[in-house]
């Protein structure tokens, strides 16, 4: 079956081939071409004539009888053991620059020359480039990887001078030669790296009693990508932003993501990062909140989450005070301690009689 599927392939190329040269209004150039249009034609007039039941079976059984006859006609000429071609299994291709997908032509046999290359995309009719008869006829933007490429040049390689969105999809590489002909695919991923985020206010000047939107962009990235928040402590605040994107008329992506803050705000420093489709960070930038007021907001962050200097530091403080105090307290009551004992001693040594008699009856 797959013999089979490759003759198919070989013969529609032939007509493909045959089409161009009766656009340029010449001849044929080989016998099997002519006999392939004479399948056309025979298949043409079968539709077109006012023939019925066994004039029509006649000229059924002439048309395969014929499309048979091309099949051996061609195979009696090649070799398609002797030619192989290769071709790298993917590439990934970056915006605006060039993109080269590889492919050679492996051969056993010496002198090999190349009488036919096509290169087509899938889901495109037209062929990209083609090479027929010493010459190379290419759709602008396309061309072999090698300037000075011949028919002896085994590196079939085609170059795309300026990549876009557009050039994304498989491609496949036909290839005749004098010793056999051959083909293969390969594919290309098109990627573009989405521009610095920029970020800003609404309203511009924030008050500690308003309810603030952030709003972050990120343009000309592709594939879609996405912007996600974060706090000063890294900690993700994506889930509470709402996300918009639009895909330009060139297939890019602008990202957009809006971030609402109540008022009380508890973060001063909130980043936002834009990743690409396989979840690469690829640029960030970080907007600072002047006039947060320090209060935990409705959007704030839970406890779990706030940093352990947010609980220790005010934990330290009033227990400094409270240290501090204590301490001063117990002071003042040991220089009160002596300063009573120090004048009951002074009045006993200096008063007389009666004023011992005095603090003995005041004591009975």
């Amino acid at each position: 079956m797959g013999h089979l599927s490759g003759l198919g392939h070989r013969i529609l190329l032939w007509l493909r081939l045959l089409i161009l040269k009766v656009k340029e209004g010449t001849k044929p150039y080989n016998k099997t071409v002519h006999v392939e249009f004479s399948v056309k034609q025979s298949v043409h007039h079968q539709e077109t004539s006012p023939c019925r039941g066994a004039c029509k079976l006649n000229m059924a059984s002439m048309g395969i009888l014929l499309f048979f006859t091309v099949i051996y006609i061609r195979t009696g000429h090649t070799n398609t053991a002797f030619v192989k071609v290769e071709c790298q299994a993917g590439k990934v291709g970056v915006y605006g620059q060039q993109s080269l997908l590889q492919c050679v032509v492996k051969t056993t046999q010496d002198n090999t020359e190349i009488r036919v290359v096509t290169w087509k995309k899938e889901g495109l009719y037209d062929p990209l480039l083609v090479f027929y008869k010493e010459k190379i006829v290419p759709r602008q933007g396309y061309s072999f990887a090698e300037p000075s490429w011949n028919e002896r040049n085994m590196n079939v390689s085609l170059l795309i001078t300026n990549t876009s969105v557009k050039h994304e999809g498989v491609y496949k590489c036909e290839v005749m030669t004098n010793s056999g002909d051959g083909s293969d695919s390969t594919s290309l991923k098109v990627t573009a790296k989405y521009k610095k985020p920029t970020i800003h206010s609404d309203p511009q000047k924030i008050l500690s009693n308003t309810d603030v939107t952030l709003t972050c962009k990120s343009s000309e990235g592709y594939p879609k990508g996405q912007l996600r928040w974060f706090d000063e402590h890294n900690v993700e605040w994506t889930i509470s932003s709402q996300k918009e994107e639009d895909q330009t008329e060139s297939g890019l992506f602008n990202l957009c993501s809006k971030l609402y803050l109540r008022k009380g705000s508890t973060f001063t420093k909130y980043t936002c990062k834009v990743f690409n489709a396989s979840d690469g960070k690829e640029d960030e930038a970080t907007f600072e909140v002047h006039n947060a007021s320090g209060s935990v907001g409705n959007i704030t962050a839970n406890k779990s989450h706030l940093p352990a200097t947010k609980i220790v530091a005010p934990v330290v403080v009033i227990g400094s005070l409270i240290v501090g105090l204590l301490l001063a307290l117990l002071i003042y009551r040991k220089r009160s301690q002596s300063d009573h004992r120090g004048l009951a001693t002074s009045d006993y040594d200096d008063g007389d009689q009666e004023g011992d008699k005095t603090c003995q009856v005041s004591l009975a």
